[in-house]
């Protein structure tokens, strides 16, 4: 399951509110593109400002706008253990087909805090599981040791979202857990790196723009032809690098409007691009031939 592309959608407003329509069309590019999955509601979907209704009803919506063509993996975590339960419960009944738990954030729990956190989730529910470690966002990580006594203890844990930033955090966890749970990458810039030590994939950001690139380059790894993978990898890096010029997701929203998929709305606190990463993004994506 936990293998290939996985698209962290954008979430698009329009007058401060969902915008349905947009989403269906997000989804269905996503599709088309031949992704393995999208992630609705995660970090790029600005789940923290979105409410509980909101919340669930994109969850609802990726599942029905699907219809079973891509894997949906909803985006359920939360910093309140209660919070993570009850998104996921709900992500569950919509029919969704799996759950991105990140690491809770703000409040630091202990390594045994996390554990209670991520078992207490795992035993609400029969979704199969992805752990997201992001300690760049969340200032802890999800210790090794960790992950392997949640994978041990929970047989629905079967996957990590990965954004250590260093393929040794991968070797680290291979080495621990063998083949017991998958590694994707959650940094579209460290993805050949990881596969070369045992990811399996990728939850992009870049794929909401280059969907099909990103397909073409990590199923041409997955399937041993890594000089043409590398090659793509070293023409789409500066995308990869220009989509975090500012907090994620501003400089995605911002490119996908530019191709004309949805508006450049946000929910505070998140605001546009400043002028000058505006224009150095919009340059990137011309000099690939992205935008016109």
């Amino acid at each position: 399951m936990f293998t290939g592309v996985y698209t962290a959608l954008v979430t698009p407003f329009r007058n401060g509110k969902l915008d349905e329509a947009s989403f269906k069309d997000l989804v269905e590019r996503q599709v088309k593109a031949g992704v393995d999955g999208i992630v609705p509601v995660g970090t790029t979907g600005e789940s923290p400002t979105v409410d509980f209704e909101e919340h669930v009803r994109i969850i609802e919506l990726a599942v029905f706008y699907a219809r079973d063509r891509v894997k949906v993996m909803a985006g359920t975590g939360a910093n309140s253990t209660v919070e993570a339960v009850h998104l996921t419960k709900s992500a569950e009944y919509a029919g969704a087909d799996s759950s991105l738990q990140v690491c809770p954030y703000y409040n630091k729990p202990s390594q045994e805090g996390l554990y209670a956190h991520f078992s207490t989730i795992a035993k609400s529910t029969n979704l199969p599981l992805c752990l997201y470690s992001i300690p760049g966002r969340c200032n802890i990580e999800i210790a090794v040791d960790t992950v392997t006594r949640l994978a041990a203890d929970c047989p629905n844990i079967k996957a990590i979202k990965e954004a250590g930033g260093t393929p040794e955090r991968v070797n680290q966890l291979r080495s621990a857990l063998g083949k017991r749970i998958f590694i994707l990458s959650g940094d579209d810039s460290m993805t050949l790196p990881f596969m070369s030590v045992g990811a399996s994939g990728v939850i992009s950001v870049a794929s909401n723009i280059i969907p099909k690139q990103m397909v073409r380059m990590v199923h041409g790894f997955l399937k041993g032809d890594a000089r043409s993978a590398l090659k793509l990898h070293e023409k789409f890096y500066p995308v990869f690098k220009d989509l975090f010029l500012e907090t994620n997701p501003v400089p995605v929203k911002a490119a996908a409007a530019m191709l004309g998929f949805c508006r450049e709305e946000y929910r505070l606190p998140l605001v546009k691009m400043s002028p000058d990463n505006r224009k150095q993004l919009r340059a990137t994506l011309k000099s690939l031939g992205i935008i016109k």
